[in-house]
């Protein structure tokens, strides 16, 4: 291969690993809103919170945590969602 092919295949390489790695920054910035997970990490405000599960102590609530563990389950298991954004988010939704 001659100097210059090679050169323009290196940057054709180059271009596609930045527009992969730039399009999987964008997909997962937009799993972390709808996810919430920025939002949660960026909240400075704890007294609604404190104020919510006094005033809705039902048994309602559960299955939606149960159907978010799961979905949150399968982003970690197609690689999405990381490990420690899995655990952050389950320790959020099982309040420990």
């Amino acid at each position: 291969m001659g100097f210059f092919a090679e050169r323009a295949a290196n940057r054709a390489g180059t271009r596609q690993r930045y527009r992969t790695a730039s399009r999987m920054q964008r997909r997962r910035s937009w799993m972390e809103s709808k996810m919430g997970m920025r939002q949660d990490f960026d909240r400075k405000e704890e007294e609604p919170t404190e104020a919510a599960p006094a005033a809705a102590p039902s048994a309602a609530p559960e299955p939606d945590y149960m159907a978010e563990l799961e979905r949150l389950a399968q982003l970690r298991n197609q690689g999405i969602v990381s490990e420690e954004e899995f655990q952050a988010k389950k320790k959020q939704l099982l309040g420990i």
